[in-house]
């Protein structure tokens, strides 16, 4: 899975947003925390579930099970704007 072309990032005082530039089907921002924004950056190349899992469990002090569980919900989120190419 990868983040579709037609959404970029913005930082904007320290606030990362995720922001449609073509995208038909959403129209609006995103904010996001530094976590999601993390994922987004994997996103940016060709990924998987489990890849991002893993590298927010180097990057993050928490159990596995939790890291896991906000990556399921930052994708679904994703997801329910088409940002994401499957």
């Amino acid at each position: 899975m990868k983040l579709k072309e037609d959404f970029i990032t913005q930082e904007i005082d320290d606030t990362r947003f995720l922001v449609p530039v073509g995208a038909e089907a959403f129209r609006g921002i995103v904010r996001i925390n530094k976590a999601a924004a993390f994922m987004v950056d994997c996103l940016k190349e060709e990924t998987t579930e489990e890849a991002i899992v893993a590298k927010m469990c180097e990057k993050y002090d928490a159990p596995q099970a939790v890291l896991a569980a906000d990556v399921r919900e930052i994708l679904d989120t994703l997801r329910s704007i088409h940002a994401l190419e499957e």
